[in-house]
């Protein structure tokens, strides 16, 4: 029996990663699902992503590490999801599971049509599932009572559920009216290596240590709390003459943020980036010394970790799983009004002051003592110095900041724990088709006649395509061979 299991963990296994919101989209969910699927990848396994075209990338991509995409031809509505079509997705997400020989389909996100859409089918080809929430919902307005109803139908037939947070496992338990014990919580993480605090003496422009520089870098939309934001700055600025703001996205509230701009006449304190990309974040948070959190609601916020991990100095209202993803000494809470956030951000900016005087002082003393040593009698590098240099030993400062959140967060312990996931999904026997429809019926009086007949349709079409579309007469795809692509990467950086 222990031999069996020991088999089982350690067989490789092909996983399909299935959402709406991938690269070159900008996004939480983006950044989860390519850094998840390469440290899958270096454990062993085979994973694809199958997401929808993006403009002209459509087809079939690979990516670094050799993570192959999918961009599917898709209709969109709003927010980058694509249109529901129940039946029409089937014939092509059946042609890649297929030909990837996948075992494991996880679908990420529940705004996300293609994850409702290909666990619904996977299920019907019999492939195990998993299922990854990303965001928070309420229970009052039309959209959440909707949302949540149809998260019902596709969690009802899930082998397990992923959530980023402890609250947010608490918030699908309710919406889902799931069994906790098939629920799991697995955060997210960064790669703490893209970001560095701002080197010690680097000076990005001559008027940056007269100010003190808070960033924003956020979709502009109401959920991200832009309508505090557009009545906080200016109270800010009349309290502070030397903090300015930098802010960094795109969405239907920039509108309100320039008119602010404008009536306060604060162009010289307040600039607008606009739309960036995910090479230029670490560039524009070294530039500041807060970072500040506006959301009405977060499941988790990998921005803010980002931000710890550059040095900064976090403000976030409290609200969702925010409490948990970063220690009390990064960051300041206020609730999700004017007045709190208002104080909250005053609060931090007298200790971002403090901070840096602290540190002025402690860098003059370093070299003041540096002037007056006599010369060794062995010799030291610069890597002792910098070690021995107190700044690292002050849990207060940007790099000491860096340090803890490297030891907190990593892709690679993520994936180890996803993996263990996937092995206990991998294990659970296959319901017969009456078994499934039972879970479909339980939810609802009347949704759940229609959800038992949309898997009794989607199974009878799985039955169809087989008759018409043998899986032995479709091509398997070939290989990727990691250890080629890795000797070629060697060669082409350290050329013989």
């Amino acid at each position: 029996m222990t031999s069996k299991t020991e088999s089982t963990k350690k067989r490789r296994l092909s996983i399909c990663m299935v959402t709406d919101f991938f690269y070159p989209n900008i996004g939480g969910v983006e950044s989860h699902v390519y850094n998840n699927s390469q440290c899958l990848i270096l454990r062993g396994h085979k994973v694809v992503v199958v997401t929808h075209q993006y403009g002209n990338r459509n087809g079939v991509r690979y990516l670094a590490g050799g993570l192959k995409v999918y961009y599917v031809p898709a209709p969109l509505i709003v927010g980058q999801a694509s249109l529901p079509t129940f039946f029409s997705t089937f014939l092509i997400f059946r042609n890649i599971f297929i030909r990837e020989k996948v075992q494991i389909v996880h679908g990420h996100q529940a705004f996300s049509t293609f994850c409702h859409e290909a666990i619904l089918h996977a299920r019907s080809m019999g492939l195990k599932t998993v299922f990854t929430d990303h965001s928070l919902l309420g229970f009052a307005d039309a959209s959440g009572i909707l949302l949540n109803k149809l998260l019902k139908f596709t969690l009802s037939d899930v082998g397990h559920i992923i959530c980023v947070s402890h609250t947010s496992k608490e918030n699908t338990v309710l919406r889902a009216a799931l069994d906790p014990k098939i629920v799991s919580a697995i955060p997210n993480a960064i790669v703490a290596e893209h970001f560095m605090p701002k080197p010690k003496g680097m000076v990005l422009d001559k008027d940056s240590e007269k100010w003190v520089t808070v960033i924003v870098l956020s979709r502009l939309v109401y959920r991200k709390g832009m309508d505090l934001l557009v009545v906080s700055i200016p109270r800010i600025c009349k309290t502070f003459k030397n903090v300015r703001f930098i802010i960094g996205g795109e969405g239907p509230k920039r509108v309100d943020l320039e008119q602010m701009r404008e009536k306060y006449a604060l162009q010289d304190r307040v600039e607008l980036l606009g739309k960036i990309s995910a090479s230029q974040v670490r560039g524009i948070l070294i530039r500041g010394d807060i970072f500040l959190n506006t959301s009405l609601t977060e499941a988790f916020c990998i921005g803010i970790v980002e931000a710890a991990s550059c040095g900064l100095m976090v403000v976030s209202t409290k609200v969702g799983g925010i409490p948990e993803v970063l220690p009390k000494h990064m960051l300041e809470f206020a609730k999700p009004e004017e007045d709190d956030i208002v104080n909250a951000l005053g609060k931090t900016i007298y200790k971002v002051i403090a901070r840096k005087s602290k540190l002025a002082e402690k860098s003059k003393t370093l070299v003041s003592s540096n002037k007056t040593l006599d010369k060794p009698k062995f010799k030291i590098s610069d890597k002792d110095f910098a070690d021995s240099d107190s700044e690292s030993n002050d849990y207060m400062s940007p790099h000491s900041f860096h340090n803890q959140v490297k030891n907190m967060y990593s892709w690679h312990n993520i994936a180890y724990r996803t993996e263990t996931v996937y092995y206990k999904v991998i294990r659970i026997p296959e319901p017969p088709l009456i078994e499934r429809l039972r879970l479909y019926y339980g939810c609802g009086r009347v949704a759940g006649k229609l959800f038992c007949m949309v898997a009794v349709v989607d199974f009878l079409l799985c039955f169809l395509f087989e008759l018409l579309f043998p899986a032995s007469e479709i091509e398997v795809a070939p290989e990727f061979s990691i250890e080629k692509y890795n000797k070629v990467s060697f060669l082409f950086f350290f050329p013989i």
